[in-house]
């Protein structure tokens, strides 16, 4: 490993503390497109610092470890698709017409490169960064689960939906939105997914969620 990349990769828990500073969003910026690129151990202090325009010096003094800048990267990304998510529900439309439209967007994110390459290094690094998967956890799919759970809330006082635990009905439904393609895509049996293969997958994952949840 070289000396660049070892200061990034192995400094000790106290370089995890973020600094923020008029260049953060150009080092992320730049950062982002270099892992989406690269993938984590692919991607380069040199390449990062050029991307995003600044000196290394100024990479190290925002974010001395390489997984800490990753980090950040994965959440504002996460972050950017939770938002996505949320301004896509319609808390005034019913839930045939709303859980379609969010079901592929977090499909999309899920098979998205970048959605893989967050999800891999969260489970690689789990060990020794705990904290990567739980801020994963909280700056995505814990901001979908609560936008799809308000959701849910509003269709179930209008009488369209029936349900005691709306938190397990939103993450039944996030879950039914990854069957049969996530687990191909993860054992690297098929990469790519046509938008009828999508749209099979999303249209059942519906039809199960009403039958179990819809007003009959």
């Amino acid at each position: 490993m070289t000396a660049d990349k070892a200061s990034l990769a192995d400094a000790g828990p106290a370089a995890r503390d973020v600094r923020k500073g008029r260049k953060y969003d150009q080092v992320i910026a730049g950062a982002q497109e270099v892992f989406m690129r690269d993938g984590f151990e692919g991607a380069s202090v040199d390449e990062i610092a050029r991307n995003a325009g600044v000196s290394k010096a100024t990479l190290y003094s925002y974010f001395p470890d390489k997984r800490l800048l990753f980090m950040e990267c994965a959440c504002a990304q996460c972050n950017a698709q939770a938002d996505e998510a949320l301004l896509s529900i319609d808390f005034a439309r019913p839930p045939e017409q709303v859980l379609p439209i969010a079901g592929h967007k977090l499909l999309g994110f899920m098979l998205s490169d970048n959605g893989q390459n967050i999800f891999r290094i969260c489970v690689a690094e789990a060990d020794r960064f705990p904290e990567l998967g739980r801020r994963f956890y909280e700056s995505g799919p814990m901001m979908v689960r609560r936008a799809l759970g308000s959701y849910l809330e509003v269709a179930r006082q209008r009488g369209e939906i029936v349900a005691d635990d709306l938190t397990l009905a939103a993450d039944q439904f996030a879950e039914l939105c990854k069957a049969d393609l996530w687990v191909k895509l993860m054992f690297g049996i098929q990469t790519e997914f046509s938008p009828e293969e999508r749209s099979r997958i999303v249209d059942g994952a519906l039809q199960t969620f009403m039958a179990r949840y819809g007003a009959k």
